[in-house]
């Protein structure tokens, strides 16, 4: 629960109609309070941090002009909500958040009624919130709707498209987006012109003068208001950076401190009276009011539990490198052995291990920012004039560029290698950045070649395979680290289609990938089964597949992909084409979202850890009980 005795204000705000109790004058102790609040419930728990601390003062504004959640406020890049969903009726569970059965990270329909659309890609907002004042227009319906766009979320080209249509639109449906520029985004820093500018063109004075002179003069369908409109572009195109929102049928207003709540207040006071498609930039800075934050913005954007006194400490390295950082140091290796490589990341460098090569190799690395689906053609166009370009991408964010990779990668059987992160379980982040899908829509490609690795060393050589391949390639991979196993600096190539019989057994086959090797072969050794490390999820083994279903009473796959479509299914499909009948059990990831977690709870929780892979086994392969060390399985 909250201290009342360190937070009098906040801990009286349970819903944002609270806060609306409170004259204007509190809402900046209001807004200390919250900022300390966050601080120290994220430093506790960890979780997204700096993007939370730029939004506080708006986040405030919004929820106290606002009537949420029968107004609609929509967020874009869930960073940002953590100070939301304190103030909607959340306040004493955020210490909770990415945990299980705690709150979400990002904002999610099912968890509160204020929380008006499920976020967790980028750049979704304004699509949303475009879609919402259509259907309330059409319905004359009094809501209004509000969208936050930032963290970077306006250099991903879904936002333009929205842009695009709202102020094409006859009538203007009535739309406020509000652009949040904390640096990290499309605009200069805040100086004194840019100040002055914001406070008169969201002045009252300035926009009753603009809307008057519209009724007098006419709108765009007559002589002199078009001309009078041009005029106002014109002028303020030299001085602010409105002239692409205004062409796209925007009226602009800003750019403004989002610090200053008085100058907040004040625009949104005067655009709650204006009707139409508007933007209101405002300016923050990410990590506001925690010096440590403001200055390394990148690595306090999400965080582990710390101690706010001292800052983030450095961990010592760990014994065992990540699958990220053994592919960060493959790119580096055979960039140096071939000049054609170039890197490119939609916005990851970090999160992807780009950091070393974008310094060694600057002139070969390309981040595009949150445009998937500009990095996947970028990289077509690339290797259409013989460069041979790497995608770095976590799995979940391929999603989106998908139409790309089909079309303009697979379609034209270019020379791209994509090294998938995050593939399969990843935990913490929840279903929106879980990769459960990627051998499922993958392999139904033709021309692509797709590896799972079953350790680090295997994810080198993979990475190498995939990148001499003439062809679309791609290896996918865990979050995390795995085995330990030692990682071979050669760049040596591993046969493609080439299954690892990892154990020879009898009566089942055990055909795992990927990450579930090592549960595999665990069970193979307690149960005397055969193991296999299939590699390729496509092509498939054929010659091994059809040996082993002679020699075998029945298969069992194993993969932390959807089971649905995914490669147990092409396992079987191989089987039915060559008209083998024989039992095969898939275990995968359910039909079902998978919630935040651990790694390792979801895991468990899907029933693909040791224990769940083993209780499977012997429900559907009771038999096995009467071999190894195995109990017997009392009957009935």
């Amino acid at each position: 629960m909250i201290d009342a005795q360190r937070y009098p204000r906040l801990s009286r705000i349970d819903v944002p109609a609270d806060l609306r109790q409170f004259p204007e004058d509190e809402l900046p102790a209001i807004a200390e309070e919250l900022r300390a609040y966050l601080i120290e419930s994220v430093a506790a728990s960890g979780g997204h941090f700096g993007a939370g601390l730029g939004v506080i003062e708006l986040t405030i504004a919004l929820h106290y002009l606002y009537d949420t959640p029968t107004d609609r406020l929509v967020w874009d890049v869930g960073h940002q909500c953590y100070p939301h969903k304190i103030l909607s009726g959340r306040r004493d569970r955020i210490h909770t958040v990415k945990q299980q059965d705690g709150l979400a990270p990002f904002p999610r329909r099912d968890e509160s009624e204020f929380d008006t659309f499920g976020v967790g890609h980028s750049s979704t907002s304004i699509s949303a919130a475009l879609g919402m004042a259509i259907a309330l227009q059409r319905t004359h319906d009094s809501r209004r709707v509000v969208a936050v766009i930032g963290d970077g979320a306006m250099t991903a080209g879904m936002a333009y498209e929205a842009l695009n249509h709202a102020g094409g639109m006859e009538p203007n449906p009535d739309l406020l987006v509000i652009l949040n520029d904390n640096r990290m985004s499309i605009s200069e820093n805040v100086g004194g012109l840019t100040k002055m500018l914001g406070r008169m063109m969201s002045s009252r004075t300035m926009n009753a003068v603009r809307e008057g002179g519209k009724k007098l003069l006419g709108g765009r369908t007559h002589a002199a208001g078009r001309f009078v409109r041009r005029w106002e572009e014109h002028w303020k195109g030299m001085f602010v950076p409105s002239t692409l929102f205004e062409e796209m049928g925007f009226h602009y207003s800003g750019p403004i401190d989002g610090h200053n709540l008085h100058a907040l207040l004040g625009a949104l006071k005067t655009l709650k009276t204006l009707k139409g498609a508007q933007l209101l930039h405002v300016i923050t800075t990410k990590g506001k009011g925690f010096e440590l934050a403001e200055d390394d913005q990148i690595e306090y954007h999400a965080v582990g539990p710390f101690d706010p006194s001292v800052g983030l400490v450095k961990k010592p390295a760990a014994g065992k490198p990540t699958y990220t950082q053994v592919f960060g140091d493959w790119l580096c290796d055979m960039a140096a052995a071939d000049p054609n490589l170039m890197g490119i990341t939609p916005a990851m460098r970090e999160g992807s291990g780009l950091v070393r090569f974008s310094k060694e190799f600057p002139d070969r690395y390309f981040d595009v920012a949150i445009a998937e689906q500009h990095a996947v053609t970028l990289a077509a166009g690339m290797a259409c004039e013989g460069a041979k370009p790497v995608v770095a991408i976590y799995s979940t964010f391929l999603q989106r560029g998908y139409d790309q990779l089909i079309h303009d990668v697979a379609l034209q059987n270019l020379d791209v290698l994509f090294a998938i992160d995050r593939g399969g379980v990843v935990g913490p982040d929840g279903a929106t950045h879980a990769g459960s899908f990627d051998l499922s829509y993958l392999r139904c490609i033709p021309n692509m070649i797709v590896m799972a690795p079953a350790d680090e060393n295997e994810c080198r050589k993979m990475l190498t395979t995939g990148f001499r391949h003439h062809g679309p390639a791609a290896v996918r991979y865990p979050r995390g680290s795995g085995g330990g196993v030692a990682v071979d600096a050669a760049l040596d190539t591993i046969p493609i289609g080439k299954a690892d019989l990892r154990r020879r057994g009898s009566r089942i086959a055990l055909l795992a990938f990927g990450a579930l090797v090592p549960v595999a072969e665990q069970l193979g050794t307690e149960f005397d089964l055969t193991v296999v490390n299939m590699r390729f999820v496509k092509p498939l083994d054929r010659t091994l597949l059809l040996e082993l279903a002679r020699t075998h009473a029945g298969f069992v796959t194993l993969e932390d992909n959807a089971a649905m479509g995914g490669a147990g299914s092409a396992v079987a499909e191989l089987l039915a084409a060559e008209g083998i009948v024989l039992p095969i059990q898939h275990l995968g990831l359910p039909d079902a979202w998978l919630e935040h977690a651990s790694r390792e709870q979801v895991l468990a929780a899907a029933g693909l850890d040791r224990a769940g892979v083993r209780g499977a086994l012997l429900a559907r392969w009771p038999q096995l009980a009467a071999s190894g060390h195995a109990p017997k399985i009392a009957a009935g």
